[in-house]
């Protein structure tokens, strides 16, 4: 893999989670172009840069030592990526402070590099949280390639940020440069809430959560088929969103023990939020994590999953068969992973690899649920 060079540093980097042969480099030219931009201005060592969504730590890393660098962005994976960055160039893995989208920032900041989310409304969220966060002049920069960079990108920045300059294209990439304005305060309009009628729950939604709108279909087919009778059991949702399944499943199965996981940290706030308001107290595991990894070997019964298809704007089934691995592997003789998946997606062969038997529980024209037992 090549290496990131600039005039801060030159990086070996990793994406998150490794996988054999890695097709796929930890950066691109749109971290490059930000990177050379920030290095033109001649930065002082106390000059404080904020990171936004910096996909692996290329950013951050980049910088790390050269200011004082702050990262914030929505992914466990990212966060991971930049800790094991950092130390695979002989960086420690916290020099860098992280925070995660669900906390506040911590301002004031001089420089703001934002790698432009494939979610427009994390980016409009993440704006309007730095009202009274930016030094006085100080820049707001965003970046991505050409083909991710949709227009609403700039009139955000410029309706909560200021006069919005673009870049010329290099190497496909496109920075968006904005100048900070006085601006009438901005209340955010996230979270978001939907009502379902069954069960008949509000669901709560922070900006970066999949279909913060209303329910996504796959989850719909899936609600209805969710297993029953399940006594004590211990049940994971895993890549659980806004916590929909986990929650519908307890409402089913009261004595039943639940661990909600997903990478994204706005997902496990709203996850949590709801469950609070669904279920009260009753006690609950809700946690942002790289799926099961760090789940203990047989200490699961159930399995409940709706995978994801896309790790950012990289579109495959590689998240989803991991997923599966580590279900296999967490899942006591015997335990069953359920999933939804679109009918084309093939999961049911995928599945038969890893499990003693696989059997289709429903489907739609679209859908299919399918039980995979241990």
């Amino acid at each position: 893999m090549p290496l990131l060079e600039t005039p801060f540093a030159q990086l070996d980097l990793i994406r998150q989670p490794e996988q054999q042969n890695e097709p796929l480099q930890a950066f691109d030219a749109a971290d490059e172009y930000l990177l050379n931009h920030l290095a033109a201005q001649q930065p002082k060592a106390d000059t404080r840069v904020l990171v936004l969504n910096d996909s692996f730590g290329a950013l951050a890393a980049s910088l790390a030592g050269k200011v004082q660098v702050s990262s914030s962005g929505d992914s466990f994976l990212a966060f991971q990526g930049l800790e094991k960055n950092l130390v695979r160039n002989g960086l420690a893995f916290d020099a860098v402070r992280g925070i995660a989208a669900s906390e506040p920032l911590i301002g004031p900041f001089d420089r703001v590099l934002i790698r432009v989310p494939k979610t427009l409304a994390l980016l409009e969220e993440q704006l309007i949280r730095l009202q009274g966060l930016l030094a006085p002049g100080a820049e707001v920069v965003a970046a991505a390639m050409v083909k991710h960079l949709p227009r609403a990108a700039g009139d955000l920045l410029e309706r909560y940020i200021g006069p919005v300059q673009a870049s010329l294209a290099v190497k496909k990439a496109r920075l968006l440069i904005a100048t900070p304005e006085a601006k009438a305060p901005a209340t955010s309009p996230y979270p978001s809430r939907y009502q379902l009628d069954e069960p008949a729950i509000e669901l709560l939604n922070h900006a970066n959560v999949f279909c913060r709108e209303g329910l996504d279909i796959g989850t719909r087919a899936f609600l209805p088929h969710l297993p029953k009778n399940l006594g004590s059991a211990r049940v994971a949702d895993l890549g659980c969103g806004n916590g929909v399944l986990a929650i519908a499943s307890a409402l089913h199965n009261p004595d039943a023990h639940y661990t909600l996981v997903d990478e994204s940290f706005m997902a496990v706030q709203s996850a949590a939020e709801n469950w609070r308001a669904a279920l009260g107290e009753r006690e609950v595991l809700v946690r942002a994590g790289d799926g099961l990894a760090g789940q203990e070997p047989q200490s699961l019964d159930v399995v409940l999953c709706n995978p994801p298809f896309h790790q950012q704007q990289v579109v495959g089934d590689f998240l989803a068969w991991r997923m599966f691995q580590q279900a296999r592997e967490a899942l006591v003789v015997g335990g069953a992973l359920y999933i939804v998946g679109n009918r084309h997606l093939g999961y049911h062969s995928k599945l038969a690899r890893l499990f003693r038997g696989v059997e289709q529980v429903a489907a739609t024209p679209k859908f299919v649920i399918l039980k995979a037992r241990k």
